[in-house]
């Protein structure tokens, strides 16, 4: 049995993004993610010792997602610039340090993660997923727990693991409900609106008391608060939809991938190019004895 790390990319980039000071080269481009990012990965491969990470980044979002609801993830930001510039490095980075990086036109990276995870945990092996995304909440089970990053606002609570107990501590659901969980309360993230009005206190009880999402449906006239009867009845097709929308789907076809091999040069390459030089030096000592595979 192996212990694999699958992160994600860009909820992780954001996090390095916005936890380094404004750092910039010589000419001004800007290097704080990168400082951040490189760090991240060297604390993860310190801390868990995984025998291989792969790292998921998004092209272009979801087209099954969007087919559906048109305003998914809508009211999101635009990336700020210093951070775009400094995406297609950190994919590069990644790369040179061996870890594989995946990304696929059409398909989130949530779901190409979860799909890895399953199949990896369907194998007998140990997957650790790295995001502080709930979603991935409903991918929790047995073989498969979360590794939560340190919150921007407290960086003093450290890392710490999501398994099921924590998921159903978190959240009051276990993690096969998580996903109808949040098809009813909504997700703001991603622009799904749920039932308004409807928040977690009220759908934990839900679901203790109907099982499930077409419980809670089939028993919409016996709910409480009351006022919630109507109203669920009616939007009884919004929630199935919003089901497709919180649903990771973790069926992708994709094959088994390996651990990646550092490219010792293109890395020290890099490094050097954007005058990194604390990690230059610590890179250097790193790798040492591993051979230059670019």
């Amino acid at each position: 049995m192996a212990k694999w790390l699958l992160v994600d990319g860009y909820n992780m980039a954001f996090r390095a993004f916005y936890g380094m000071p404004e750092l910039t080269r010589a000419d001004g481009f800007p290097t704080g993610a990168l400082h951040g990012w490189v760090k991240t990965m060297w604390k993860l491969q310190d801390q868990e010792k995984p025998d291989g990470m792969l790292v998921f980044f998004d092209l272009g979002g979801s087209t099954h997602r969007l087919a559906l609801h048109p305003e998914y993830k809508a009211q999101r930001k635009e990336t700020p610039e210093p951070l775009e510039k400094q995406i297609p490095l950190i994919k590069d980075l990644t790369r040179a340090m061996g870890l594989v990086g995946i990304e696929l036109e059409g398909i989130e990276s949530d779901d190409l993660l979860a799909s890895h995870a399953r199949m990896l945990a369907n194998a007998g092996h140990e997957v650790l997923i790295v995001s502080a995304d709930k979603d991935f909440a409903q991918c929790v089970s047995e073989r498969i727990k979360i590794l939560l990053p340190p919150p921007t606002a407290n960086p003093k609570l450290g890392w710490r693991m999501l398994d099921n107990a924590g998921v159903r501590e978190k959240f009051g659901v276990p993690p096969e409900r998580i996903a109808e969980y949040l098809a009813l309360i909504g997700d703001t993230s991603d622009n799904i609106p749920g039932i308004d009005g409807v928040g977690p206190k009220t759908a934990v009880k839900w679901f203790e008391e109907f099982k499930t999402l077409e419980g809670i449906i089939a028993g919409a006239a016996g709910l409480k608060p009351d006022r919630f009867r109507e109203v669920v009845a009616k939007d009884a097709a919004r929630l199935r939809m919003n089901l497709e929308l919180t649903t990771l789907h973790p069926q992708m076809p994709l094959p088994h991938l390996g651990p990646g091999e550092p490219q010792t040069a293109k890395l020290f390459q890099l490094l050097e190019s954007l005058e990194m030089k604390s990690s230059l030096a610590e890179a250097r000592t790193r790798y040492s004895g591993q051979a230059e595979l670019f």
